[in-house]
């Protein structure tokens, strides 16, 4: 296992040039942007050796540009925060983009995303900042073919674990192509939400541990996401969610945890983890927000409202 920046990074910067003739040749980076991941759906089965699972933080946004270009759901793309990403590409490829919507230029000419896009050789590739949420991303037909890390080529920021961060100058290899060609031209998507996101959440297993139970949560209005967010957490500041009495003083042994746990901190401000989250956590779980809702947690910004609702 090799930190961000060590062996696995290297490895994969030195190797590049040398795998340049694979049949979808690669994409060079001229421009990383503001933080620009390779992910695919995660590693999931090693939370009993301290491994989280991690993977794209919007998982149906990755699953959907993947399709675009007839690759596996699964395939390692590339996760942009807040996009100012360019590529050259270095041989002819198909690319195409989900997730966050964001002004997208193939050689110059404005390009729709939801839709796979022809690249020719040498052409810029230049994804810009989105207009709603953080996260847009692209996948390129045949996927990234990064070296795996326990079976797979997420970037796990919190345990180190996964490729680095692109920087300027990485030449990113490109598997050959599936056999299939994608049979849509574009996707339909749904609109972006207006007024405060929800996120819909069951019971979690601490919830008599607070002043109204799961109302506690669901029935406060005012949360903000602060600018400590991250893939581990979405830390939020708005009313504090208090203990009952008889549960003021208590504590608890270390349990697993989950995305879109709902934890408690004593100052009484929810965390809602995300796909980078800690493999175990102490403090009580109030709520867990519902898996068909995680990919909202990639998206909201700081500052933004949320509001939790029980569904």
């Amino acid at each position: 296992m090799n930190a961000p920046g060590g062996d696995a990074a290297r490895g994969r910067r030195e190797a590049s040039p040398g795998r340049e003739v694979v049949a979808s040749g690669a994409l060079e980076v001229v421009e990383p942007g503001v933080l620009t991941l390779i992910q695919d759906l995660g590693r999931p089965g090693w939370a009993h050796v301290g491994v989280g699972r991690s993977g794209a933080a919007d998982a149906s946004a990755l699953r959907l540009a993947n399709r675009l270009v007839a690759n596996d759901e699964g395939a390692a793309g590339l996760e942009l925060l807040m996009g100012g990403l360019r590529l050259r590409a270095r041989g002819p490829l198909t690319v195409a983009c989900a997730g966050a919507p964001a002004p997208v230029r193939v050689g110059g000419v404005p390009v729709g995303m939801h839709a796979p896009v022809e690249v020719p050789d040498g052409a810029e590739i230049r994804v810009g900042a989105p207009s709603r949420g953080l996260r847009t991303y692209l996948a390129v037909r045949g996927g990234v073919d990064v070296p795996p890390v326990l079976g797979s080529r997420a970037t796990d920021r919190l345990g180190g674990i996964g490729p680095a961060p692109l920087a300027t100058g990485d030449v990113i290899p490109v598997a050959a192509p599936p056999a299939a060609w994608p049979p849509v031209d574009v996707a339909p998507v749904r609109p972006w939400p207006e007024g405060p996101w929800r996120l819909p959440v069951m019971t979690g297993p601490h919830a008599d541990w607070f002043d109204g139970g799961l109302d506690a949560l669901c029935g406060a209005d005012g949360f903000r996401v602060t600018p400590s967010s991250d893939r581990v957490a979405l830390r939020l500041d708005g009313p504090r969610v208090v203990r009952v009495r008889a549960r003021a003083a208590a504590e608890l042994p270390s349990a697993g945890l989950v995305p879109g746990a709902v934890q408690v901190p004593p100052d009484g401000l929810p965390v809602v983890f995300g796909v980078d989250h800690p493999v175990t956590g102490g403090y009580p779980v109030v709520a867990v927000v519902r898996a068909s809702a995680l990919g909202v947690l990639a998206q909201v910004r700081p500052g933004e409202p949320v509001r939790f609702v029980r569904g």
